[in-house]
């Protein structure tokens, strides 16, 4: 099978969309021919090939940062990306399109496909529906819901990732279709704890960590202010990632008297990541939304009890008292009472813990690749029917 992905953010860029489409598209990768679609920035190659995917690139505006798009990257997404997927047409047919986010990507596969009679599978995450953060976000506004109500309605299937999200699509676009439920996966973590003192961490530091792009929507502020008011210098938060909220998330930590225990780690492999979330004892997060949530998957397979909002898609797989705590939106309140109780409980810690590596074991991305591979054939077999 021969499977173009159209996505305008694929790792470096872009946050966990991006990252789930690439092990996607590299599980894929080893029974069929794959490729992608997305954007050029930041230095990056207009072709190549990583872990047996053929990424294109094509030339967008304006982008500054690695972790956060802005309107004019978008924008230029769209006709950039139409114009290359039609010579990449004209190199080759492709049998299947997958399209990840309604917008910006959406136009993109919609058009390759009318314009070539290739099927088209469009995969929403969640915050291409809905991100209560933004003012921009699009079902608030009456023409972007219309223009993604067309887009969902003209897709030959639309996949969301968790209850959350095809809720959305109902509630905000349209009811005249059927979504398929496909949860997403991660790849099997291979690599060993890292090592608490290179990190200037004794045995009996507890460390809270988050992972995500640090902008508003992942509404970190609310981490260091609970650190600081649960008043234990043995107690320290864990920030991976970047993104334009770092430099105002230093200067609070800094008033809040708190900053020798926030970590900015910034951007870092895998192997680190996985290598940090196993050295640490909790997993918090303060978004305001996750379509899905794939750093909860992370912190569940490293062995990590989840504390978050119970406002998304992890709530298909998070369980309040047996995974961690779900808490209702905003209540820093409750935030703070739970990550002090598990601070001095080390037998629930562990009882969480390995729950979660026990539940984790569905959504890994094998079975997530298997379920698209499925839905990839019998759209194909519809369309020639």
């Amino acid at each position: 099978m021969r499977i173009l992905f159209c996505n305008f953010e694929y790792p470096p860029l872009g946050g966990g969309g991006g990252v789930i489409n690439a092990l996607l598209a590299e599980e894929l990768a080893n029974r069929h021919e794959v490729t992608v679609l997305t954007s050029q920035g930041l230095g990056l190659p207009r072709r190549e090939v990583v872990n047996g995917v053929r990424v294109e690139r094509v030339p967008v505006f304006f982008r500054r940062e690695q972790a956060a798009a802005n309107m004019p990257s978008m924008l230029a997404y769209l006709p950039m990306g139409a114009a290359h997927g039609l010579r990449l047409f004209r190199e080759q047919p492709f049998d299947i399109i997958n399209t990840h986010f309604a917008l910006p990507s959406g136009p993109v596969g919609s058009f390759l496909s009318h314009r070539t009679g290739t099927p088209n599978v469009l995969s929403v995450h969640g915050g291409d529906l809905y991100d209560p953060s933004k003012a921009s976000s699009p079902h608030r506004h009456a023409l972007l819901r219309l223009w993604i109500r067309h887009l969902l309605k003209d897709a030959d299937q639309v996949v969301g990732q968790s209850a959350n999200t095809i809720a959305n699509v109902g509630k905000f676009y349209t009811r005249e279709i059927e979504p398929r439920l496909i949860p997403l996966g991660i790849r099997r973590p291979a690599w060993a704890p890292a090592d608490r003192k290179a990190y200037g961490f004794s045995d009996t530091d507890f460390l809270m960590v988050s992972v995500g792009r640090l902008v508003a929507r992942k509404a970190m502020d609310q981490l260091v202010r609970m650190l600081k008011d649960l008043e234990d210098p043995a107690a320290h938060l864990l920030l991976i990632g970047s993104g334009p909220q770092e430099e105002s998330l230093r200067r609070l930590a800094s008033e809040l008297g708190v900053e020798a225990r926030v970590h900015f780690l910034g951007f870092v492999s895998e192997e680190e990541k996985f290598g940090v979330l196993q050295m640490c004892d909790l997993f918090v997060s303060t978004s305001q939304h996750e379509g899905f949530g794939i750093v909860f998957l992370e912190a569940m397979a490293s062995g990590l009890p989840v504390i978050c909002y119970d406002h998304g898609g992890q709530t298909d797989f998070l369980e309040d008292g047996v995974t961690g705590h779900l808490l209702r939106l905003n209540d820093e309140a409750t935030l703070r009472v739970r990550c002090r109780e598990l601070m001095h409980a080390p037998d629930a810690l562990a009882r969480m813990g390995e729950t979660n590596r026990r539940r984790v074991e569905r959504f890994y991305i094998e079975n997530c690749a298997r379920e698209y591979e499925a839905l990839f054939d019998d759209v194909i077999r519809r369309r020639k029917h």
